[in-house]
């Protein structure tokens, strides 16, 4: 029923546990983003901002034709929507959860992205760059544990805006994050990853090539600038 155009990162992972989570039927695509499947036409046509994730549903409610959504926050909305499940129909469930949604979508995953490039990626260290995204992602948690104190989820009930901040909690092993003065983050993060479907979605890395090893034309294709040793 759901195409989804998918790569184990942490925005492919949001959409493989809301799926998981729903028990809907899908179909992977796979979207090699190392080898520059993004800029393919045809994936394009359904995410013309050449990212990933992207799906199609082919059965969509109004029985029309099949419908394409990009971005991972705005699918996670559709297949709330969708569902019926994990996205409160109510106005104050709906905007308590939209607002973490768009937090994440605008805070949490650009900031730990950027750190993630200056610390991991770049092809020489800037300490200005590192130093000024490293203490936006510490803020950042900081904002998110406390909101967690005293819930067991972020916006009341398990929702899309836990699936959405799940994987973008401390990401990279080469440039782990000092998470101990975050208790209830980690309490919460761990909560998350108990959860069968989690495990299920965090499973489907093992198919795919995303711990390779980047290569120069890896690099040039992800960043637009080639590995400082080609």
């Amino acid at each position: 029923m759901i195409d989804l155009y998918y790569w184990p990162t942490p925005n492919g992972h949001k959409i493989t546990i809301f799926l998981e989570e729903a028990g809907l039927a899908y179909t992977i695509h796979p979207v090699d983003i190392g080898a520059g499947d993004q800029f393919r036409p045809d994936y394009l046509v359904i995410s013309p901002n050449n990212k990933m994730p992207a799906i199609v549903d082919q059965a969509p409610a109004d029985g029309g034709l099949p419908i394409s959504v990009f971005e991972s926050g705005a699918i996670l909305q559709y297949l709330g929507d969708k569902s019926g499940r994990f996205y409160p129909r109510d106005t104050r469930g709906r905007a308590a959860v939209d607002q973490w949604l768009f937090w994440q979508m605008g805070g949490l995953g650009p900031m730990t992205g950027q750190y993630g490039h200056f610390h991991v990626y770049a092809p020489e260290p800037i300490d200005y760059a590192r130093d000024r995204y490293e203490r936006e992602v510490l803020r950042l948690l900081g904002v998110l544990d406390r909101q967690l104190e005293g819930r067991e989820f972020i916006a009341g009930d398990y929702s899309i805006a836990d699936m959405a901040t799940h994987p973008w909690i401390n990401p990279y092993t080469k440039a782990p994050l000092d998470l101990a003065p975050f208790a209830n983050v980690r309490r919460w993060h761990a909560a998350v990853a108990a959860r069968p479907a989690v495990q299920r979605a965090y499973a489907l890395s093992q198919q795919y090539g995303a711990q390779r090893e980047m290569t120069p034309e890896m690099r040039k294709i992800l960043f637009g600038t080639p590995s400082p040793n080609a």
